[in-house]
């Protein structure tokens, strides 16, 4: 469990922080913003977030507080990784999903 400056835009939730009020993990809020989604993205994306401030806000809390989050980031990766080592993806799922994928590219070119 990461140690955390308190904030009214996060909470602990089931030993996740999450946005506060939501399921919504803070660490899937972080990889969205870092992958270039803007905070009207984020909450597109993620509307049970319920306004733009509380996704500002822990953007903010995110900036503020990097020597805090990146631990709590690989500990989020590490239970990631094990996760899909005792479960992993059949072959076939991934298979279709990869043609999905595909499919939908063509579609939007």
């Amino acid at each position: 469990m990461p140690n955390l400056p308190a904030s009214e835009y996060l909470e602990i939730r089931d030993g996740k922080v999450c946005v506060a009020g939501t399921r919504i993990g803070l660490d899937v809020l972080i990889y969205d913003f870092r992958r270039g989604e803007t905070p009207e993205g984020v909450l597109r994306a993620y509307p049970s977030i319920g306004s733009l401030a509380k996704v500002y806000g822990a953007i903010t809390f995110v900036l503020e507080h990097p020597q805090a989050i990146e631990p709590y980031l690989q500990e989020q990766e590490a239970l990631w990784n094990k996760f899909r080592e005792e479960h992993p993806i059949p072959d076939e799922m991934l298979e279709r999903l990869r043609r999905t994928k595909e499919e939908l590219s063509r579609r939007s070119a």
